[in-house]
């Protein structure tokens, strides 16, 4: 039986690994039998995600994404290890809810310095030769915050708009190198980050906000199937493309 799905022999490297979506994500490759590398800043964390993994032969590689100057030589490094990557989903992010008229500008360059410029910084370094195998996918993880406008949520839409717009033009420049990128737009998913937002929303307004759902809010194994999809030979034919994986909310 063909699976089109099926990773085994893929190395693929997974930023954001030690919870929530990428979490998730690292899980169902690795039962899907890719190779992961998990990424993350606490190692703690990371060994946890470890014991989850279906198979063996996965590595476990703290980063901290903030120092994007050394991105590239970390990646050489690790390939040398692991052998050359055929997919990388790009997970890492920070969000915040703070109104435009308090929010500082050093908050803005925060996030864009963890949601966006590690991600181009991601993207550079796994085109090189020796970094990259055959085939090759980019999954980075936006948000449908970038692209639709929420209250208190403009650092975090910019950052995320951003990712939106980079993919659609580092396609058309990755396509003759054999590299797919692509970007998934979650809406809310219950990870350990909207728990956050719902202590700060308050019970009422998260229950308004779960009503925008018509199919309710999302799992973080929705959003894995829909990266595995991505980084697969399912979809081979499909680039700089944008994802909604919403529940409907925007189009409901």
């Amino acid at each position: 039986m063909i699976n089109p799905m099926d990773m085994s022999g893929h190395v693929i490297i997974v930023t954001g690994a030690s919870s929530g979506l990428g979490r998730a994500t690292s899980i169902f490759l690795s039962n899907l039998g890719a190779t992961i590398i998990l990424v993350g800043r606490n190692t703690g964390q990371l060994e946890q995600t470890m014991k989850m993994l279906k198979g063996s032969g996965h590595f476990i590689k703290p980063f901290d994404l903030k120092n994007t100057d050394n991105v590239q030589d970390w990646l050489k490094e690790i390939s040398g290890e692991t052998g050359p990557f055929n997919g990388l989903v790009h997970s890492a992010g920070i969000v915040a809810t703070l109104p435009l008229r308090t929010t500082k500008l050093s908050r803005f360059e925060e996030m864009l310095q963890v949601n966006y410029l590690s991600a181009v910084a991601l993207t550079k370094a796994f085109r090189l030769k020796g970094i990259k195998g055959t085939p090759a996918s980019i999954v980075l993880f936006s948000s449908a915050a970038g692209l639709t406008g929420i209250p208190g949520l403009t650092a975090y839409s910019g950052s995320k708009g951003a990712l939106i717009a980079f993919c659609r033009s580092a396609s058309k420049e990755l396509a003759g190198e054999g590299i797919r990128i692509n970007t998934i737009a979650p809406g809310h998913v219950m990870t350990e980050m909207v728990e956050k937002t719902k202590a700060a929303m308050g019970e009422k307004q998260f229950t308004e906000l779960e009503s925008k759902y018509p199919l309710g809010l999302g799992r973080p194994e929705h959003i894995a199937n829909a990266a595995a999809f991505l980084l697969s030979k399912a979809s081979r034919w499909i680039t700089g493309t944008t994802m909604l994986v919403d529940g409907g909310s925007l189009t409901g």
